[in-house]
């Protein structure tokens, strides 16, 4: 399912097209500024949303075999409840 797949399924329990883009829009919005604020976001049933810290490492080139440093980062992270994956099983 793409973002226009998503959009067609919350339009038929919206008014309009544009309320449902912009219902979308608000929630993925608030996820990003949550998880930019290294805050977690619980959806009870759904799962969990939080970010997590990557230490830095030595990874290679796969094309010369060289060694290539790797920062360390910050990623988002999902670990869907367990009331989610019995309902997709």
């Amino acid at each position: 399912m793409k973002k226009t797949d998503l959009v067609n399924e919350v339009a038929k329990v919206t008014e309009t097209k544009k309320e449902a883009v912009m219902a979308i829009e608000i929630f993925l919005g608030t996820i990003k500024k949550t998880l930019k604020k290294r805050d977690k976001i619980y959806l009870s049933g759904f799962g969990t949303f939080s970010i997590v810290k990557r230490k830095a490492r030595t990874g290679r080139n796969p094309k010369t075999g060289e060694a290539v440093k790797i920062a360390a980062k910050f990623t988002p992270k999902f670990k869907p409840a367990r009331a989610f994956k019995e309902a997709v099983q």
